[in-house]
């Protein structure tokens, strides 16, 4: 929780926005659907208490990285199949979205910092532990047959790490579908190296991640 928090913090200081975290259940032990159903029942909570908030009902983003932007960009699915609330934005960040771990990217990359090859094969087993059939979108968005009517996004990938294709091309997805989207590919990085805060990539990686949340929920200032 503690890195959660301090994002939270740093999206605080840097994004006039109020920002709820998610502390949603983790497989093993809570496999797929239990963290979309919580961070779907926070989305419908910040909405309907978005008076309470003082939040705009109607600008309402979601961000997540890693297996968090996997879950956000599922949320976003699921609550359009669903008539709402609305997201008026996505930020995925490395986002984990694609449970096949086919891409060339995944299977070049198995000695990587923080997260392989092998690593993402595990994650994939533990968050769909016990289910069987075929993989719905909302647990791998990769696999959604209709990207069309999300919100526009902000997506970045990082060059050395197994989740950059698969996030590329969910961009790529994401504008076929006629979804505006900003995709940034930072060099020399690995997955969730801007927890290295002081790299310059990762300050320049955290100032146009801000600069894109304040546009997308204050188009007018």
């Amino acid at each position: 929780m503690e890195s959660l928090t301090a994002q939270a913090v740093d999206l605080c200081a840097h994004v006039p926005a109020v920002v709820c975290a998610v502390d949603y259940r983790l497989a093993p032990e809570h496999p797929y659907p239990a963290a979309l159903r919580d961070c779907e029942s926070a989305l419908r909570w910040t909405a309907s208490e978005a008076e309470l908030l003082g939040v705009d009902a109607a600008r309402i983003g979601v961000y997540g990285m890693s297996a968090g932007g996997g879950l956000a960009a599922a949320l976003t699915l699921l609550v359009r199949d669903r008539g709402g609330p609305p997201v008026c934005f996505q930020v995925l960040d490395a986002p984990e979205v694609d449970d096949r771990v086919e891409t060339f990217s995944a299977r070049t990359f198995d000695e990587t910092p923080l997260w392989n090859h092998a690593d993402a094969v595990l994650s994939w087993r533990h968050y769909l532990r016990g289910w069987s059939g075929e993989v719905p979108a909302y647990a791998a968005p990769a696999r959604a047959d209709d990207l069309s009517g999300l919100p526009p996004a902000y997506v970045s990938v990082y060059e050395n790490d197994p989740l950059r294709d698969e996030g590329l091309a969910y961009a790529s997805g994401l504008l076929r579908a006629g979804v505006s989207v900003e995709l940034h590919l930072f060099p020399g990085t690995f997955h969730r190296s801007a927890v290295l805060t002081g790299a310059a990539v990762s300050r320049r990686q955290a100032a146009e991640t801000r600069a894109a949340l304040r546009r997308a929920l204050h188009p007018f200032a």
